[in-house]
């Protein structure tokens, strides 16, 4: 605990500096795979400012692509004719949803491979994610205990038995690995970044099959003290300096029906769910005064949509207590197994007054298309992240949380071996770490893509070109533009009568923040 504090004590120092220092360059390393990483150490990591303001009728533009570029940073003025051979349909007059932001999570593995650097490199680390030369993640997620990628399978109360949850104490993970982790984002962070909890597992004791994983149940008896045990997480993490801004219900609720289900899952069918947090949880809440918690239910994968948060939906009592739907994206690409974009537009038309956030994802998972665990270099899985990430937010996503902040090499650790990619790989031997390109995907969305932006119509009829646009609080434009193409496609944005002409890079990210009249 000592060095997390010496660690926030640095951040602290250095911020101030950061915030005010040029932009320092991707130090790349080509490691063999379709693109290159960009390598931080204890002196050195590359750094991202804010842009500045525009005049009317200017842009700016960043690009990532496969060929090496990282944010690398252009402008000009709109035009009064197109040049473009795409146009892109920009159209104001049609508003959907307001975005809540963009994450990841902050878990035992995380927290456990940032611990394993120097203080120097951790520092880097850190300030990659958060403040203002970062890619400034706002919305982020808490396993509620042990999940998959911990080191081992516990909860806050293994003591079997006690309903009273007296034995009831968060544990070294959370005060050596989560909550200097997230502090130190606190400390970073000029806004709010939003927390919301997740439980993989009640206390084995407290399921029908004695065990974290595989087949089994919360025990109905359990209903209340499990109740009371999520009162007590929130209440525990808030009397540590991190409040809550929210939970979901259940990690992939579905999961713990599964016989040889590997890691961390409890079964809830959808009519359970609902009955357990309209008589239990959303009371609970409530009574010890924590009854503006935001929650989500479902947190599970398309094919679930929209019948199983309906249930507990179309249940007034129930709905009263639930804000969102929460969506995986393991079924959005997984060959044999893919479900398309319109169950997320039915769930929004069937319920409008909840919102929808996809709450997971990463790369490397069982059965990707890519391959499981990690690839250094992959521009593929950039892609997939860019594109499935412009695919929700056109079907009512308000955001879009990733997975592990940070992973070993070899993709963990994870207790049950269930390796995995992430935006940033750690090289505990040589004191240094990997952005991988899915860290500079990410940061397309989260640097630019302001919470309380709203989004808007932009429309191309390019295969290759995906796109999404939002109208941010201060009325700047932003769009993502990703082109998939091996070509460069030289393309229009067509916004109020002027002309945004853009060259987009073969297999390339691209971010574009216009100044209109509107």
């Amino acid at each position: 605990r000592t060095m997390w504090r010496d660690v926030i004590i640095a951040i602290l120092i250095t911020v101030t500096k950061a915030a005010t220092d040029d932009n320092v360059p991707c130090q790349s390393r080509d490691v063999g795979g379709e693109s290159v990483v960009c390598v931080c150490d204890s002196s050195v990591c590359d750094t991202l400012s804010r842009p500045e303001a525009l005049e009317p009728g200017s842009y700016l533009m960043y690009t990532s692509s496969k060929d090496g570029l990282r944010f690398s940073k252009s402008s000009g003025s709109a035009e009064e004719q197109p040049t473009g051979n795409q146009v892109i349909e920009v159209n104001h007059d049609n508003e959907y949803q307001t975005i809540l932001g963009f994450g990841g999570a902050f878990t035992d593995s995380t927290g456990l491979n940032v611990a394993a650097l120097s203080s120097s490199t951790q520092d880097y680390f850190i300030r990659s994610y958060f403040g203002g030369d970062s890619i400034e993640y706002n919305l982020c997620r808490v396993p509620i205990a042990g999940s998959d990628c911990s080191t081992r399978p516990y909860s806050y109360d293994d003591t079997e038995g006690d309903v009273v949850l007296e034995k009831f104490a968060l544990q070294d993970e959370d005060y050596n690995y989560k909550l200097p982790l997230i502090l130190a984002a606190n400390s970073l962070s000029e806004s709010e970044v939003k927390l919301f909890g997740s439980p993989w597992s009640p206390p084995s004791w407290m399921k029908t099959n004695g065990k974290f994983n595989e087949s089994g149940e919360l025990i109905k008896e359990m209903w209340q003290p499990y109740s009371n045990y999520l009162v007590k997480f929130v209440e525990a993490y808030e009397a540590q300096g991190v409040p809550l801004w929210g939970l979901t219900t259940q990690n992939e609720p579905l999961s713990g029906f599964e016989v040889d289900w590997e890691w961390n899952t409890c079964g809830w069918s959808a009519e359970d769910m609902r009955d357990w947090v309209k008589g239990n949880l959303g009371p609970t809440l409530v009574s010890a005064g924590l009854g503006g918690l935001i929650i989500m239910v479902d947190d599970y994968n398309r094919p679930t949509l929209p019948e199983y948060p309906a249930v507990s939906l179309n249940d007034s009592e129930a709905s009263a207590y639930i804000d969102g739907v929460a969506v995986h994206w393991y079924s959005d690409n997984r060959p044999g197994d893919q479900t398309g974009p319109e169950v997320l537009d039915q769930t929004h038309e069937l319920f409008p007054d909840k919102f929808i956030l996809y709450t997971e994802a990463c790369a490397g998972y069982g059965g990707d298309p890519t391959g499981k665990g990690p690839i250094l270099g992959s521009w593929q899985r950039a892609e997939n992240y860019a594109t499935n990430i412009i695919e929700d937010i056109n079907h009512h996503s308000t955001g879009w949380v990733d997975w592990n902040m940070a992973l070993d090499l070899e993709g963990g650790p994870n207790w049950a071996g269930n390796m995995l990619d992430a935006p940033i790989l750690i090289n505990k031997e040589s004191d240094e770490f990997y952005k991988q390109p899915t860290f500079y995907a990410m940061g397309h969305f989260s640097k630019f893509v302001k919470p309380g932006s709203t989004r808007i119509d932009a429309l191309s009829d390019d295969s290759d070109l995906w796109v999404a646009a939002f109208q941010q609080i201060d009325q700047d434009d932003v769009f993502v533009v990703t082109n998939v193409s091996e070509e460069e496609k030289l393309v229009t944005l067509s916004d109020s009568d002027k002309y945004i002409n853009l060259n987009l890079k073969p297999r390339s990210i691209n971010t574009i923040i216009y100044k209109g009249d509107h």
